[in-house]
């Protein structure tokens, strides 16, 4: 049985904060307080069954300066002329984000940034030799700019997958004698960290060296001790697992088991069965996954899913998906707790896309995209019933508590790569890694990969109900940044009314 019975130990955030706790914290924790207090609702649709194809669409985007384009009336086109069964998500946070960095007088002077896009859908990691797409010719020159004498004159950003970033990055040293900065956003890999294979490439996610912590934190709050692992069979998979070990012995939590996916698609056909039947015949109900979400490890997480195994999953938002109309019914769902890094929220995003066509971004239509904000204390009174109510009436209230759209972590490095990319535009690469600043909403960015913060964390609690309809609350927040006893914060009432007493 899955207890989620709250610790009355879990302590709210303190006032004061001991300095040598917080030595490299960022120069806005104590001002973040107020967000550890206040739980987050979302909503989200799967609108049709297109969806249900595990390809994962890949972007490559080549960022230009421009003066002599209306900017603005730039990306109005872009997004008018967007066909509406694309996963484009991507494009409309692009948009989003150039549009209001031209708008930034401060950062840009007599110039605006607009770009060229890219895309390619892959099934998963072992098939990215043949999605890797080919770039756009890029020997032309850019208004009011001379590549000859800069060593950095255009700025390509890709993402979300890490593989074919690096693919990308070789192709661009190999077709182009400039050199290009290469932004990444999608999840962090140790792999594009390597500056003697990637000397012009820099992720914007942050490397999860408090994940470890952070969810054997959590598990400790709900006096678990038996937990089950699945990781990929790779150096970033046996590196979070040493890590989790370390952090585990600490507390006397043991592992059920450890499945170990390997990535030869061969290797784990002949070995698929044994990796269900272990967590099918294990004891522990809770299960932590960590990995790529495009390998074989995602085809075995569909598998458990496809056959019924109801566990706990504890995960990253990497593995926040949307799943198909057939879901189980929530009462036989445990659900899914994702950790998601912590950032500000940024508002606008659906206002600016609504203003080019309100019919065709309507709030149901953009929930199939990402998630959407609505009112807490709202669910927090419906809960129950809206388990029992008919889809449509549960759609047209949720429809009508909506706030705005959220963004995931991978729009968030997005979004801050657009900012890396305004303030380096016209700067050397040399002054490239001492690049730091504090973006609009008020998150420190920095491109010094040796300053490593220690990310922090937003915990939620995901279900898939019936019909494509998924819900998301915070639950709670993880900081590295302040006092052991003080680091975890659940919000005790949510937790009640969000899970019941199992």
């Amino acid at each position: 049985v899955v207890t989620l019975k709250a610790r009355s130990t879990v302590t709210v955030l303190a006032n004061t904060v001991e300095t040598a706790t917080v030595n490299t914290a960022p120069n806005n924790i104590l001002s973040q307080e107020a967000s550890f207090i206040h739980p987050r609702c979302f909503w989200r649709m799967k609108q049709k069954e297109e969806y249900d194809k595990e390809s994962r669409p890949h972007y490559t985007f080549l960022i230009l300066p421009d003066n002599t384009t209306d900017a603005s009336a730039y990306f109005q086109l872009i997004l008018h002329e967007i066909q509406p069964m694309e996963k484009y998500q991507f494009i409309l946070s692009l948009s989003f984000s150039l549009d209001e960095v031209n708008r930034e007088l401060n950062l840009l002077t007599n110039m605006s940034l607009i770009f060229i896009a890219q895309s390619s859908h892959c099934m998963m990691v072992l098939q990215s030799e043949n999605c890797v797409p080919k770039f756009i010719d890029l020997q032309f020159g850019s208004p009011n700019y001379n590549c000859q004498q800069s060593e950095a004159c255009f700025v390509v950003i890709t993402g979300p997958s890490w593989v074919i970033s690096s693919k990308n990055s070789k192709e661009l040293d190999f077709i182009s004698s400039q050199k290009f900065l290469h932004l990444t956003f999608g999840p962090f890999h140790p792999t594009l960290s390597d500056h003697e294979q990637f000397p012009f490439l820099y992720q914007m996610a942050p490397e999860d060296t408090s994940l470890p912590l952070a969810m054997v934190s959590l598990i400790l709050h709900f006096s678990w001790n038996w937990i089950g692992l699945t990781i990929s069979d790779n150096d970033q998979g046996i590196q979070f697992l040493s890590y989790l070990r370390t952090e585990m012995e600490k507390n006397t939590i043991c592992f059920a088991f450890v499945n170990m996916i390997p990535l030869n698609m061969h290797l784990y056909v002949s070995g698929a069965e044994v990796y269900y039947n272990q967590i099918l015949t294990s004891s522990s109900n809770v299960v932590i996954i960590y990995g790529d979400t495009d390998s074989t490890l995602a085809v075995s997480y569909r598998m458990w899913e496809s056959r019924g195994i109801q566990r706990m999953w504890v995960t990253t938002s990497q593995w926040d998906v949307i799943t198909s109309k057939s879901d189980v019914s929530p009462e036989l769902f445990h659900g899914t707790l994702a950790f998601a890094h912590h950032h500000a929220d940024i508002s606008g995003f659906k206002n600016l896309v609504q203003s080019v066509n309100p019919l065709k971004y309507s709030d149901e239509h953009l929930a199939g995209l990402e998630w959407m904000n609505f009112n807490c204390g709202v669910l927090a009174s419906m809960c129950k019933s809206l388990r029992n109510c008919s889809f449509n009436h549960s759609l047209e209230w949720l429809i009508a508590q909506t706030l705005d759209m959220a963004f995931s972590d991978d729009l968030y490095d997005l979004y801050n790569a657009v900012y890396i990319t305004a303030h380096v535009f016209h700067k050397v690469k040399s002054l490239l890694r001492k690049t730091h600043f504090t973006n609009l909403v008020g998150d420190r960015v920095t491109m010094n990969q040796k300053e490593k913060l220690q990310p922090e964390y937003d915990i939620f609690q995901i279900w898939n109900f019936p019909n494509g309809l998924g819900l998301k609350v915070k639950i709670g927040m993880f900081s590295p940044y302040f006092p052991h006893s003080q680091q975890l914060h659940l919000y005790e009432d949510v937790l009640e009314w969000t899970t019941g007493s199992r």
